[in-house]
């Protein structure tokens, strides 16, 4: 069956607009709001920011380039395009990583994403107490344990399904398009708002102003790390939201642009909470807590700071759903072209998949967190399984067999059109595929599961 008969048979984006739109949203969420902005404080800031732009251009565009050709060029889910691609062997086993994991991130993201949702609403009604950060982690304790997250995993879950059952264009992209915009308006009006903190030139110059004997062994690979999972490379999203891509999307330009904007919403978090937390004289190096604990604490300070509470956590929501819209999409193109399911029934299935472990995820710090499996909760395992398992593994094997094993002209074609315009970047992106990606992931999987101490 030839691409084009393909491209009629199967949903395509109806805009190049939509198509960034949506492959931004994919790679944007909570990795770029909450935890660059953390990473970047315990790892010396700009000295962080240097290495994990460097990684972003060597190793992120690299991948998302693989994932975009093989979704493209077979036009199917993960699983069919390995299928496709080299028939008769046993390469289609990867796809099973990235369904997989992108069942446990929607499970324990979704989780998080629904605290998202009770601070934003909380916060709407003036009912967050953050008079110090003692109180506002007894407060984020209290809100995150006994039957309440369950309510509000389930109503993102819920915002979730509603814009997954319109389809790929009615909407995906269609939400995308209003989504998208909104979210960087907003990154923009804190930008700005940015400006007027007394802190304001500490913390740029903290994210801005390297200290290069700062760069150790463990800020290369926080860094790397970052990149990696900032971009939501390894688990499939790209693939698939490549493979609706119409035949006129310049692969190479939609990848760098989707890259350049993702890091551009990590690098404006950056500007938002740095000068923030330098402005109370609070630490960068607040790790995770950072978002829901240190951050409502400093609105609270600020004059109108119920509305800037209220529009910051809207903006993590706004993340996340974009984040997790993609997560979804894996596995109903899976289930409707590989299992026959209709759009309706894939996304059933999908999200009612996603709501299983979603509940358990979120009584595990509650109800469930005496329930452990090798002396983890459900929320732990299912983080450590997806981020330091799948992820890594799902990213390498898609450079390697890119890299190694599929034919260069079909890469060649699918980064010139079939010769229309110029790829001069290609062999350079060859090389990265087989050499300096599959090593960079390599390391970071053997950190991540502890068999690497630098």
């Amino acid at each position: 069956m030839t691409q084009k008969k393909n491209s009629r048979d199967r949903a395509v984006f109806a805009t190049r607009f939509g198509a960034i739109a949506t492959t931004v949203g994919s790679a944007v969420g909570l990795g770029n709001i909450w935890r660059f902005p953390y990473e970047a404080g315990i790892h010396g800031g700009g000295a962080f920011l240097i290495c994990y732009m460097a990684f972003v251009f060597l190793i992120g565009i690299p991948v998302i380039c693989a994932e975009f050709c093989m979704g493209r060029q077979t036009r199917s889910n993960i699983f069919g395009a390995y299928r496709k691609l080299r028939p008769g062997s046993p390469w289609y086993l990867a796809g099973y990583i990235g369904i997989l994991a992108s069942i446990l991130i929607l499970s324990f993201y979704s989780v998080v994403a629904g605290w998202t949702v009770e601070y934003c609403l909380t916060s709407a009604f003036g009912q967050l107490d953050f008079t110090d950060t003692a109180t506002g982690h007894r407060q984020f304790m209290e809100m995150t344990t006994g039957w309440r997250p369950v309510v509000w995993t389930v109503v993102f879950l819920l915002c979730n399904f509603i814009i997954l059952i319109g389809g790929v264009t009615k909407g995906i992209e269609r939400a995308s398009n209003i989504l998208m915009p909104l979210l960087f308006l907003l990154l923009v009006s804190f930008c700005i708002n940015s400006f007027t903190m007394p802190g304001f030139y500490e913390g740029l110059s903290f994210l801005f102003s390297p200290d290069f004997s700062k760069i150790t062994p463990s800020v290369l690979l926080g860094a790397l790390g970052q990149a990696f999972f900032s971009l939501s490379i390894g688990l499939g999203c790209m693939m698939t939201y490549a493979s609706y891509f119409n035949n006129n999307s310049r692969l190479g330009k939609t990848a760098m642009t989707t890259a350049l904007l993702d890091s551009m919403v990590a690098v404006l978090a950056g500007i938002i909470i740095f000068p923030a937390v330098f402005s109370f004289g609070l630490s960068p190096e607040a790790g995770p807590t950072l978002v829901f604990e240190v951050l409502p604490y400093i609105f609270s300070q600020l004059p109108a700071g119920v509305i800037w509470s209220t529009l910051f956590f809207l903006l993590l929501f706004l993340a996340s759903l974009t984040s997790t819209v993609s997560m979804s999409e894996i596995s109903i193109t899976y289930f409707c072209e590989e299992k026959k399911m209709s759009r309706q029934r894939a996304t059933i299935v999908s999200s009612l998949l996603g709501l299983a472990g979603g509940l358990v995820c979120a009584l595990s710090f509650g109800p469930l967190s005496h329930v452990t499996i090798c002396g983890q909760t459900f929320f732990s395992l299912f983080d450590y399984l997806s981020s330091n398992i799948c992820l890594p593994l799902g990213g390498m094997i898609c450079c390697v067999f890119v890299g190694w094993f599929v034919d260069k002209k079909i890469i060649r074609d699918q980064f010139t059109d079939r010769g229309k315009y110029r790829f001069p970047l290609l062999g350079v992106l060859v090389f990265c595929l087989k050499w300096i990606c599959p090593i960079a992931i390599f390391v970071i999987f053997l950190n991540s599961i502890g068999l690497l101490h630098l």
